[in-house]
Formats: C-alpha cells, sequence, structure tokens
C-alpha cells in the first residue's frame, strides 16, 4: 500500500469514527428529551400550576365526638387524620379501564365547584343542620377519567382511618356529588377531612367522607 493509499485510509477511518460519534450524540440528546417530555405526555390531569397553599395542622385542642368544632362551627365526627400532602395521592382503583393515582395539585385542577348544601347526620346530631361552604371536582370528572367498565355498578369510598361507604355509581356520577378540597374558600381544616372529602347534598353526613383516599369503583 502507497503513503497515498495509506493517508486516505486513515482519513476515512476519521471520518468514519467522526460520524459515529455524532451520531451517537445525536442519539443521547433524542434520548434525554424524550425522557425529560415522558411525564408530561403521561399526566392524565393537564398541571395548571396552582398557588401554593399553608397546609393546615392537627389543632391543638380535638373537640369531642359530636361536639362543635368552634372555628369552623361544625360538628366534629370521625378520627382526624393528619396526612402528609406531598406523599398524598388519590388513588381511582378497581373496575376502570385507567386506574388513577391522583396528587392533591391535579386534582385543583380539574373543575372546580362550590356550593354550600346542609349537611345533617341523623341520630348524631339531628336538632342541628351544618351549613359551609365546600368546593372541589365533581366525582364524575374524577372518574371519567378513570372511565369505570360497563359492569361497573358501584363505588367505595374509603378514608385514612379505614372507614368506608359505598354508594351506587349512578349517584356518585350525579353532578351535584363532589370531592372536596376547599372549606369557605380555604384549604379543608384537618378535623373536617384535609386534603379531601366527599360532598353528597342529597345523603347523610355518614357518606360525606372525611380523609379521602381511595375511590374503588366496583
Amino acid at each position: 500500500m502507497s503513503s497515498q493509499e495509506i493517508r486516505s485510509f486513515k482519513a476515512f477511518i476519521i471520518w468514519g469514527m467522526r460520524n459515529i460519534l455524532i451520531s451517537i450524540l445525536l442519539l443521547l440528546l433524542l434520548t434525554a428529551c424524550t425522557g425529560a417530555a415522558s411525564p408530561q405526555a403521561d399526566r392524565v390531569v393537564p398541571d395548571c400550576r396552582p398557588a401554593p397553599i399553608k397546609v393546615p395542622k392537627m389543632p391543638a385542642v380535638i373537640p369531642e365526638y359530636m361536639q362543635l368544632d368552634r372555628e369552623t362551627g361544625l360538628h366534629m365526627t370521625g378520627t382526624p387524620q393528619e396526612i402528609d400532602l406531598k406523599s398524598y395521592r388519590l388513588l381511582v382503583t378497581g373496575q376502570v379501564e385507567k386506574p388513577l393515582s391522583l396528587q392533591y395539585d391535579e386534582l385543583r385542577c380539574l373543575p372546580k365547584v362550590t356550593a354550600a348544601p346542609p349537611l345533617k347526620c341523623s341520630g348524631i346530631f339531628e336538632d342541628w343542620v351544618d351549613t359551609a361552604t365546600w368546593s372541589g371536582v365533581t366525582i364524575a370528572e374524577v372518574l371519567n377519567l378513570a372511565r369505570p367498565l360497563p359492569e361497573a355498578k358501584t363505588i367505595t369510598m374509603v378514608s385514612a382511618d379505614g372507614y368506608k361507604v359505598t354508594v351506587d355509581l349512578d349517584t356518585a356520577m350525579k353532578p351535584d356529588n363532589y370531592l372536596a378540597y376547599e372549606l369557605e374558600g380555604q384549604p379543608l381544616p384537618v378535623l373536617h377531612g384535609f386534603p379531601l372529602r366527599s360532598v353528597f347534598p342529597a345523603k347523610e353526613g355518614s357518606n360525606w367522607v372525611k380523609w379521602l383516599v381511595e375511590i374503588s369503583v366496583n
């Protein structure tokens, strides 16, 4: 092989190695871009970047069961749960096409509803009706994201304290029923369900599940 041929061969090798390196760099860049985009692509709820909230704390004094909470004027029921907001997820499980694990802010990014339905609890405080303004997202909005299967008939709402309530799916899907994350325009107090509770205006207060962590579609 002549000197000219050797020089040409070396130049070809260098050219080939350079192109290989460029291809590898382009592939790495493409992979990085794809990886960065995938969490957003996987989101069920668009990121609306809601304003940060002040996380409520457990009060120093907790009213006795069925007693009035002087801070809100609402009766105290259930066993108060202090839930870590960073790790909190609302699970939607069971007979659905797409099981969900929704963060608190994802719920806040869904269409918001506000109402002031009366809260009644027969056998607990029958001579008193709790009234307050609750804001949140309809149960139908959340369930539609999960897409219940045709055979689904009920939902079971599960509290962090172990309390459970089952209602008909058709009832849960009515537009008046929702999941509240605000009381009087502020995050729910711990005593009244923070971070999330159900609101069923036409049903007894026993259906208004506090500290809601899961909706199982059955």
